[in-house]
């Protein structure tokens, strides 16, 4: 085409482009439009003149070209000596970069800083520099101004500038050490269980970091060397949960993200532990008084099944036992030093600690719960199943009887069944019930081993185990007492509320101690492989 015909080419979008040119070569947009009237000026020039030009965009960015070098020699010659790279050109490299450095290794290097850029900033600078957009283009994608845009451009040049000017030559590769967490849920977690949405190792150290103190996506990706694109996915997971808004992070206004479970190190932890295992030879010596005095009311409860004895019995009520003395202290707590902190409603909460190096965790006790109705001549049935260091589980949560031949063989055997009325399959699973402690047999007869009951003999069992906390009043004051100030001091202020589930973190060490006691004094009988009936219990509605 002829010179003459330039001013034809040049329309809004390609000023944009020189804009956009000039922007990422300059300090501010002011001095970017100075070179950018400059470069149009130049072009304007040059279509005054006689001639031809073979390829136009090839000609009108040496022009631009052409124009830069002489504003930068001007600003050179008047003292200026900042410096400027861009990210068309790896012409200029840091000072401290490998000499042997190739292009695509530097380009490679702009790529990567480009990556850990925030979602904003690294969406603006992709369609601008490598799907070619002009900044209206992208204005009108992202419905803001292009005023927005060109700062958005700006702000994430210099920042990649700083990048890679302090960018080492060689990237180390990404090093992420083992975050050990034990995490404990209560409620009803099927549907509600964050859990299940931070198991990994990345989740753990991003839900670990923004426990020490509310964190930006950008802080977090440099804190990991993880590309902000993920963290920002993984954020959106953590935040959300399983159920969509009940997850281990929380998103401040700010745009910060904290944690959002009650969450210990190892020293934190530690010390609670020290302050409730201060209270334990005193724990233990009430409740040995206590089950001697109580034991003739344990054994006149009405079970339905044929054989009881203590030790199942406790095996039953020892969590019982546990948890009412928490609730004592939980109760003093909220009275005495928590009496304007209110506690989230939800289906299912969980907290936590990290795992201390030696390893050394009290176990506790776990508790599932499942249900069925209309089942075995039955109008309802509840099974309870508790489990410990002493004793494996049996069936968690989501469990469903009516799919588990075995146990419901043992449902059907309360009131016993003749061995000669079972099919040949029956009969597998009958024996497979015996083994792991549902069953046993007397002559031609199989009965249920584990605890079975109505509604009215359970509230009688849980009427007796709820005096232990009423009992042990001085004990748990004086635990409240202890919990109080260190729990104020290690939980975040959004998480204060959340006071009660820490406290039995912290008071782990009291189902350990009572379990090990009545093992100690023969109350208890660990089964053989930690597999049997006890701490299970059956509780029936009858037809």
């Amino acid at each position: 085409m002829k010179k003459q015909d330039l001013l034809k080419a040049i329309d809004q979008e390609l000023l944009d482009k020189l804009f956009g040119f000039c922007y990422v070569r300059t300090r501010d947009s002011y001095e970017a439009q100075e070179l950018c009237s400059d470069i149009t000026f130049a072009l304007v020039e040059a279509a005054q003149k006689e001639g031809e030009v073979e390829n136009l965009y090839a000609f009108l960015w040496r022009v631009a070209r052409n124009v830069y070098a002489d504003f930068a020699e001007n600003r050179r010659r008047n003292g200026e000596t900042v410096r400027y790279e861009t990210l068309d050109s790896v012409a200029d490299e840091p000072e401290d970069a490998d000499d042997g450095e190739t292009d695509e290794e530097a380009l490679g290097r702009i790529f990567r800083s480009i990556a850990f850029l925030t979602r904003a900033y690294r969406d603006v600078m992709i369609a601008y520099y490598l799907d070619g957009l002009s900044a209206a283009e992208i204005a009108v994608r992202q419905n803001t101004s292009e005023n927005t845009i060109r700062q958005r451009l700006f702000s994430a040049r210099q920042q990649i500038r700083k990048e890679v000017t302090n960018m080492e030559p060689m990237q180390k590769p990404i090093s992420l050490q083992t975050i050990d967490l034990c995490i404990w849920g209560t409620g009803n977690p099927v549907g509600n269980d964050p859990r299940n949405c931070f198991d990994r190792t990345f989740s753990k150290h991003l839900v670990w970091l923004c426990r020490e103190k509310p964190r930006t996506a950008k802080e977090l990706a440099d804190a990991l060397s993880v590309p902000t694109l993920y963290v920002e996915e993984e954020l959106e997971l953590l935040v959300k949960g399983e159920n969509g808004h009940y997850g281990p992070l929380r998103k401040t206004e700010n745009g910060r993200y904290a944690v959002n479970i009650a969450l210990f190190d190892e020293a934190q932890i530690q010390s609670l532990w020290d302050a409730c295992r201060s209270k334990l030879p005193e724990l233990r010596e009430g409740l040995l008084r206590f089950v001697e005095a109580h034991r003739e009311e344990y054994l006149a409860v009405p079970f339905r099944n044929r054989k009881t004895d203590l030790p199942l019995i406790l095996w039953e009520e020892v969590k019982w036992l546990s948890g009412h003395f928490e609730n004592a202290i939980a109760d003093r707590l909220s009275k005495r030093f928590f009496p304007d902190a209110t506690c989230p409603d939800r289906p299912f909460t969980v907290f936590g600690f990290r795992i201390p190096a030696d390893g050394n965790v009290p176990r506790g006790c776990g508790v599932d719960g499942i249900y069925a109705a209309d089942l075995c001549g039955y109008a309802q049935i509840e099974l309870g199943n508790n489990y410990c260091k002493q004793l494996s589980a049996h069936f968690h949560c989501e469990h469903n009887i009516s799919l588990d031949p075995v146990l419901l063989l043992a449902v059907r055997a309360v009131n016993g069944i003749d061995v000669h009325t079972l099919s040949e399959a029956d009969k597998e699973h009958a024996a497979k019930a015996i083994e792991v402690g549902y069953l046993y047999r007397e002559g031609d007869t199989l009965y249920t081993k584990f605890l079975v009951c109505d509604k009215q003999a359970e509230k009688q069992l849980r009427a007796v185990t709820k005096r232990f906390g009423e009992e042990m009043t001085d004990a748990a004051d004086a635990l409240a007492e202890a919990f109080a100030p260190l729990l104020r001091a290690y939980l975040p202020a959004h998480l204060l509320g959340e006071y009660e589930f820490a406290m039995y973190l912290a008071t782990l060490p009291v189902f350990d101690l009572l379990t090990e006691t009545l093992i100690d004094e023969g109350l208890l009988t660990v089964p053989e492989n930690n597999l049997g009936a006890e701490g299970i219990l059956m509780t029936v509605t009858d037809k």
